[in-house]
């Protein structure tokens, strides 16, 4: 199987196709009535996404930016090294560094390893054209980052139930490392950019006149590098506090591109990390996120427009938000649902606003944070399975 080729997921109204090239979701299809909506931006031609990076694919094994250059990390008993790789800037490593998790190919498998028994039997009992299950293995020294690193990417649709429900997508990101006696950095995220209204006739790409919601009560602030400096409260904030403001209303200048920490006992409780002693055949902390019945939003972007509304869960501790600010309309290409010609650098892409990137991951670098030591400080050690999850539910807006 070619890595450029979808693999189709479906369930009720919704559908996606999801390229094993970086996990990416190339189409997120929403049928309502007649009329079949694709949520997320990107190419027309799967193998574009080769150029246009970062546009719904996972980021591992590392989200966001880490300076460049040799950390000592150290969390219980085990230390190691990570020397980080320069992408973005000589100064700053981006999204796991030069040829990281979005620009390689994984497997799909029929048989999990990162999960139980008994959540192999949960996802088993589903129907098997509603999700797929991806692995990679990454190789100690991989991008320098330490050790021998498994990690399995579960994409399931859930059926709709409900008033106004069209169903959910859930993903479930699960990690291990193979070594013995050591500790990596750890911090995946999905790289999705939405547009609730570009498959309209009008083909209304910008995303300021939708509304954004969030659970959120501060934001990460940057130094010229934009590597964190520590936070700052959002709740007083125009520009920032987003309880259901239009993305529009005081936009700043250059658009969003920010991180926002969830309020204390927003995130869900679910583990970030299993103890391999408790990760037993009986565990499963799966069933709670792919239910038909789920109330939990940490966050909500709807569009009076199309009629859509999209919830978020998860139980990272934060999240970014970027409107696209860094593209060009002249690079790249639009997908025909959005009104593009599909065609690559044809003067009809995607630009600044047109899109946002809703990306659940914990905080920046935490690792090099001393007041995260032994915490949630975004490392995984030899004793420890990797648990990370985002669902987003797609309902009709009231």
């Amino acid at each position: 199987m070619s890595e450029f080729e979808p693999i189709r997921i479906a369930n009720g109204p919704l559908s996606l196709e999801v390229l094993p090239y970086g996990v990416t979701i190339h189409r997120f299809l929403v049928k309502v009535g007649d009329h079949t909506h694709d949520i997320v931006i990107g190419p027309e031609d799967p193998s574009g996404h080769k150029t246009q990076k970062y546009t719904n694919s996972i980021v591992g094994r590392y989200a966001n930016r880490i300076p460049v250059g040799t950390h000592t990390l150290e969390r219980g008993k085990y230390t190691s090294t990570f020397a980080a790789r320069a992408n973005e800037t000589p100064r700053v490593s981006l999204h796991g560094g030069p040829v990281a998790w979005d620009a390689v190919s994984w497997a799909k498998v029929n048989e999990p390893s990162l999960l139980t028994k008994a959540e192999v039997e949960k996802l088993k009992s589903l129907d098997p054209a509603s999700y797929a299950v991806f692995r990679l293995t990454s190789a100690n020294g991989d991008q320098g980052y330490p050790g021998k690193l498994t990690a399995e990417t579960v994409l399931a649709l859930v059926k709709p139930e409900g008033e106004g429900s069209l169903g959910a997508v859930a993903i479930v990101y699960r990690a291990k490392l193979d070594d013995e006696a050591t500790v990596t950095p750890v911090n995946l995220t999905q790289h999705w950019g939405f547009n609730l209204n570009a498959s309209l006739p009008s083909h209304d790409l910008t995303v300021k006149t939708q509304t954004l919601n969030l659970e959120a009560d501060h934001l990460v602030v940057r130094d010229s590098d934009n590597f964190s400096k520590g936070f700052a409260d959002t709740t007083q904030d125009a520009v920032h506090n987003h309880n259901r403001k239009v993305i529009g209303e005081n936009y700043p200048e250059a658009g969003y591109d920010d991180y926002y920490l969830l309020k204390q006992g927003a995130p869900s409780s679910a583990p970030t990390r299993v103890d391999k002693a408790a990760f037993t055949p009986e565990l499963d902390l799966l069933s709670d996120i792919i239910k038909p019945t789920y109330s939990r939003s940490v966050g909500e972007l709807a569009s009076s427009a199309s009629g859509l509304k999209v919830s978020f869960d998860s139980n990272q501790h934060g999240l970014m938000v970027y409107t696209n600010g860094l593209s060009s309309a002249s690079k790249g290409a639009r997908k025909h649902a959005h009104g593009g010609s599909g065609i690559s650098n044809h003067g009809d892409s995607y630009g600044p606003g047109d899109a946002v990137f809703i990306e659940f991951h914990h905080p920046l670098h935490a690792f090099l944070d001393p007041k995260n030591k032994d915490g949630e400080d975004t490392l995984l050690t030899s004793d420890e399975v990797y648990h990370n999850f985002v669902r987003a539910s797609i309902s009709l807006s009231k």
